[in-house]
Parts: C-alpha cells; sequence; structure tokens
C-alpha cells in the first residue's frame, strides 16, 4: 500500500505531541508500506525516516484548503493527516484525517504561539462542531487517539465515517528514548514533577497549592512559561518549593522522572495524556486528576484525586509513601499495554480498509 503521510506538524529541534505522535507512526507505517512524506519545511526531515518526500504549503498558511488538489499527482493509494484540517476537495485518493480532543469546545484559547489570523479562525472554528462535522463528512476515515474521544465524537454526532483508535504511547528510540526503568523501589528525592503547558484548563494553580502543603517537596514544572504566567503562578506559591526550568531536553526530562516520587497532572480536559505514559514507562508512579482520559491511560495504576482539589492531592502525594514500589510495578505493567508499534498496525490495517472501501465503490 501506497502511503501519503502527512509529516507537516512535526516540530524541529525537538518533538512536541503531535510532532512525535507523526514521527512514531510513519516509522513504524514504513516497515509495511511505501511510504512517501509530506513536508511543508524540508528541516522537518531530520526528525523523520528518511524516506521519499514531497513539499506541501504550510499546515497554517491560506493555501491548506488546496492541499490535497495540489498534490494529486503524487502516487499514493490513500492519504493520511494526524490532524483534520487538511483541504480535502477533488483529491486523488481516499483521504484519512485525525481528531486527537474536543478541548477547546470547551476551553476556546488557542495556543499562543500560532499567528493571530489563524487564532482568530481558530476561535470561529470552534464556536459549533459545525465546521468539525463539514471537515470530517468530506473525508474517507477518521483517526483518534482514545476511546474517550469517540465517546465524545459519537455524542456530538461529528461524523458517520468509519473511525478507528490509534493510541498514543511513550518515546521509543525514534523520538528519544527515556532508557531502563528505575531500579530503586522508593522515590530518591521529594521531587514532583510536571510536563505540560500553562494553558488554563491544564489547572497549574491546584498543582502549586497542593506543593504548598507538602513541606519537603520540590514541584518541578518543565515547559517553557511567559514572564507573566510565571509571576503569577509564583505568587500564588506561598510555602511551596517551585523549580521552573522554562523547557528541558528529553535526556533532562527524563532524569528528573527518575529522580521523582511522581509525575503530577491536575488538568481538567485532556486528549491523551503522554506525560502518564513517560513516567509509568520508567516505573514512575502518577497522581493525577480523576478524568475520563486519565482512568483510560493511567487505568489501576494511576493514584487519582478530584479534579481541583489541591487537599486530595497533597493526600494522595503523602500516601504514595507506604505503597511507591507497588505503584512502580503496576504503572510498568500498564504502560506496556500502549505501544507505537501496534499503533502503526492499527494504522495500517484501518488505511487498508479505506482504500479496500474505496476500490469496491470505484
Amino acid at each position: 500500500m501506497r502511503v501519503l503521510f502527512d509529516c507537516r506538524y512535526v516540530r524541529f529541534p525537538r518533538h512536541d505531541g503531535i510532532s512525535r505522535f507523526s514521527a512514531e507512526l510513519v516509522a513504524g507505517l514504513a516497515r509495511d508500506h511505501e511510504v512517501t512524506l509530506l513536508v511543508s519545511d524540508e528541516r522537518q526531515l531530520a526528525m523523520l525516516p528518511a524516506l521519499p518526500h514531497v513539499l506541501g504549503p504550510s499546515p497554517t498558511g491560506v493555501l491548506e484548503p488546496l492541499t490535497a488538489w495540489r498534490l494529486r499527482r503524487v502516487p499514493a493509494d490513500v492519504a493520511y493527516s494526524p490532524m483534520q484540517t487538511i483541504g480535502s476537495a477533488r483529491r486523488a485518493w481516499p483521504l484519512v484525517t485525525t481528531v486527537h480532543d474536543l478541548i477547546y469546545y470547551r476551553h476556546p484559547t488557542p495556543p499562543r504561539d500560532l499567528p493571530a489570523a489563524v487564532r482568530a479562525l481558530w476561535r470561529l472554528y470552534h464556536l459549533s462542531f459545525a465546521p468539525q462535522r463539514l471537515l470530517l463528512g468530506a473525508v474517507d476515515g477518521v483517526v483518534t487517539i482514545s476511546e474517550t474521544t469517540r465517546g465524545l465524537m459519537t455524542q456530538h454526532r461529528l461524523t458517520r465515517k468509519p473511525v478507528a483508535i490509534v493510541p498514543n504511547a511513550a518515546a521509543s528510540e525514534t523520538a528519544g528514548p527515556f532508557g531502563e526503568p528505575v531500579t530503586h523501589t522508593s522515590p530518591p528525592t521529594k521531587r514532583l514533577v510536571y510536563m505540560g503547558s500553562f494553558m488554563p484548563y491544564k489547572d497549574v494553580e491546584t498543582l502549586i497549592r497542593a506543593a504548598a502543603l507538602l513541606p519537603g517537596h520540590e514541584l518541578h514544572l518543565c515547559s517553557r512559561i511567559d514572564p507573566a504566567s510565571r509571576s503569577r503562578l509564583a505568587a500564588l506559591a506561598t510555602g511551596a518549593s517551585l523549580v521552573f526550568h522554562d523547557g528541558v531536553s528529553d535526556e533532562e526530562y527524563a532524569e528528573l522522572l527518575r529522580s521523582a516520587t511522581a509525575l503530577v497532572h491536575a488538568s481538567h480536559e485532556e486528549g491523551f495524556g503522554i506525560p502518564l505514559l513517560e513516567a509509568m514507562s520508567l516505573g514512575v508512579p502518577v497522581v493525577v486528576a480523576d478524568t475520563a482520559i486519565f482512568r483510560e491511560v493511567g487505568g489501576d495504576a494511576a493514584v487519582y484525586f478530584p479534579v481541583g482539589d489541591a487537599d486530595a492531592l497533597a493526600h494522595a502525594v503523602r500516601a504514595l509513601e507506604g505503597e511507591w514500589e507497588t505503584r512502580s510495578r503496576a504503572s510498568l505493567q500498564q504502560s506496556a499495554r500502549f505501544s507505537w508499534r501496534d499503533s502503526a498496525e492499527r494504522l495500517g490495517a484501518f488505511l487498508a480498509e479505506i482504500v479496500a472501501t474505496a476500490q469496491r465503490a470505484s
């Protein structure tokens, strides 16, 4: 099967979530199929396996609605994009796109790194489900990353097209290995680690309030943060020990996790929760908000607290002292349920089904 794989969301010089999703899946898919990469910047190729490629428009540019038409001469049996906004008109092959989550319908603030015009369109797009239904109705199949998101898609009647679940997994050798699991049976430090953005729905404030209730613990906040957000969060930290890293490499992040009591996450909404898998794959327990998606990813291994409850979060961290080794073993077992190899095979099988359906219809 010849697959045109949209890699225009790959970041350089290091992956973010959708970038890693793209790189891991395209590497796995290329083991069994003939894959051509679609990139918008040749610097993206350094983050991807050595495969044939074509150049296309920026996914946030004004020419995006014409993407499939412009690429119609690229030989492929099917095209796949890790987003749903790729232009589908007048395409020459079946097209499968991806819905990661529906977070921004409830939390419509767009990411700050997008151009102003794109941010405005983002807000308009999320005023109702009509634009989403229009996009998904124009393609041949839809991928999502969790049972939680598929349930929401069904609830809101987003599409009648076939839907497949292709989960995330922890980083592999393709996108930054974290190494072997820890061997200690109790935490070597009282570090708590948070990996994620500082957007309002992430509720970092609850993490900070909990840290203030945990004398002797340090809360390490790994992601880049703007000065205004840092000042606002620091002002909440009376009695808390905070370490703002303002961005870390994969190696630095792995080292923090290896020395941690737990990864903590208070987000009200998530598309998946890759940081949970990253920690659990090292045998590091996770203490997270009790949401449907975190239950799906963390299973019985994670420790849960009610959304927004800093007291319960602090209590859960203290309770780990007597069960850290048990939670560590359970975390390894839970994380092993997710693998990029399995996800790539799921994607390949779904694409093959879409190709077969299109051939029967032609």
